[in-house]
This record gives structure tokens, sequence and C-alpha cells, in this order.
């Protein structure tokens, strides 16, 4: 988070990370629509931005290079700008703001990048506000806004329950590079469970800190993505990117994150994530390819 007062006006900004589902077992629908599930959530150092300022009205400007994917939807339901509203409510300051959101991550790709947004306006303009509110405040606001914001609003990695709200400390986790490869398709998160059946998963938090990376990468070999094969069903060229991420040289594990269509493959250095990253980037001129550190407690944005 930073803070610039350069322009006789405070501006807080404030990083909102893509989020990592290392594993995602879904364990059945629940009663309200969702559905219950047991997952591992890390964070990447790539990441959108969200600016904000006191203003004489609430609004949102878009930048970067997945803005124009935003451009067609209405901007007063943006996760942003619903953050906004949210808090200003329950902490009663006015949500006249200038929003800004530097849209750096693809959008509807299983990076969690709506609900990291929104996770960091609510930070942002915590600050901006000087508020005096606990975490736990802060976290309820968080979960009438969507299942992975109370996730994104800890940004340190956490196993999560329930629909999502319940957040959990995970063992210490080894340093890893990830290289992040999304083939350009956005995908609904609710069309993918509409083709989503059962698997028979269990709950598998992790709960002893691996090791070593090679432990953590058996680990998680041991547990799936159950939304990887309605997603494939849905976009055929999730299994390729899968394909060419197993096969770059040093990749120790390759899976798709959250609801895809952004699958990571795990690297023990940069070197041989950037590599592969860079070749993968080359042979596939369309897609969107980044070489990231696994953000860890210490290197959170």
């Amino acid at each position: 988070m930073a803070i610039d007062p350069s322009d006789g006006g405070k501006v807080v900004r404030c990083r909102a990370p893509a989020k990592i589902n290392l594993y995602l077992h879904v364990l059945g629908r629940r009663s309200d629509g969702y559905h219950n599930i047991d997952s591992l959530i890390v964070f990447a150092g790539v990441s959108d931005q969200v600016s904000v300022s006191r203003s004489q009205r609430l609004g949102l400007r878009l930048a970067g290079p997945f803005a124009h994917d935003m451009e067609t939807m209405d901007w007063a339901n943006n996760l942003v700008v619903v953050a906004a509203r949210a808090l200003s409510e329950v902490c009663g300051e006015s949500p006249s703001v200038a929003l800004s959101l530097q849209k750096n991550l693809p959008v509807a790709a299983g990076l969690g990048g709506g609900s990291s947004d929104a996770a960091a306006t609510l930070r942002a303009l915590a600050e901006l506000w000087t508020l005096d509110i606990s975490d736990e405040q802060l976290r309820a606001v968080a979960e009438g806004l969507g299942a992975d914001v109370p996730a994104c609003l800890a940004q340190n990695p956490v196993a999560v329950s329930g629909r999502g709200e319940i957040i959990t400390q995970a063992p210490e986790l080894p340093a890893a590079w990830l290289v992040l490869a999304n083939p350009g398709i956005p995908l609904v998160t609710a069309e993918v469970f509409r083709w989503f059946s059962p698997t028979g998963s269990q709950a598998a938090p992790l709960k002893e800190a691996p090791k070593d990376l090679g432990a953590m990468v058996e680990a998680l070999a041991r547990r799936s993505n159950d939304l990887e094969q309605p997603a494939i069903t849905l976009v055929p060229q999730i299994a390729e990117v899968i394909e060419m991420l197993s096969k770059s040289e040093g990749c120790m594990l390759a899976r798709m994150s959250g609801s895809g269509a952004t699958c990571f493959g795990i690297f023990s250095d940069e070197a041989s994530a950037d590599a592969a990253a860079e070749s993968i980037g080359n042979e596939q001129d369309t897609w969107w390819v980044s070489s990231v550190q696994m953000l860890r407690p210490g290197l959170a944005q």
C-alpha cells in the first residue's frame, strides 16, 4: 500500500495480487446455491492496482492492458464500486471517492481479479478514511461482496472452506516460482459450475508445513482442481495450456487455477520459470503468460 499526497490530496494505492488455487476440491452444493469447497490459496507477484482519493462524487476510471474487457460492463456493478459503497454504509463515510483501477490481470480468468480488486479497495479506503475498524469488521464487509473476497483480503497463503468465507492461515510454504498462462478466453465461474458433476472429493487441508518444495508438490499431486474437467469441456484449449506447462523444463506440477482458464506451473527457481514463460509466449503469442514469484508472508505487495 502506498500513500501519495503530492498533488495536494491524499491518494492511496493498493495492489490487488492474482489469487492462485493450488488445489480446489468441490465438496457439495449448499442450500444457498453455493458449493462447499476445500482449497489452498496463494497469491502471485503480478497484480492489478486500485487507487482511491476523495472526490465530489463516486466515479471509476479504468486503465491497463485489460481495461477494454471491462468497458462494456455497467461500472456501478464493478466490485471496486460495490466495495466502496458497502464500506461507506458500514462506517458512515461518504462514498464520494475517485476510484482508479489499473487492470493488469485478464478478466474472468480464475485469478480472483475482481475479488482481489474489491479487497484492495477495502484496504485502501480504510487508510484513506483513517477508519478505526477491526480485521473482523472488514472481513464481514468482504464476505458480503463475494466468496473469494475474504481470502483476497488476507493476501497471504490461506486454507479456505465453507463457500469461501472460512479462512485459516496455511502452514508455512516453501519458496516457489509460478508461470501463469491464459489462452485469452474468458470463462465465467457460474458456467463452469453448471457443467460440474460431483466427484466425491473430500476435504484434505494441508495440516503441516512441507519440508521443501518437492514435498509441497507431492502433497498437491495427491489433490486436484475439481473444476478443471468441466472448464476443459467449455474451453478445450485449457488442456493444451496444461500440457505446454507440464512439458516445460523444470516444471514440477501444472494445474488450472480456480474456475479457469488460467493455469499455472510450479518451478523451483526464477531462471527456469522465466525460460518457460518466454518459450510459451513465443510459441503462443496470443496467450497471456507471466513468470512470477509465489508470495509468502513478508513478500505481500
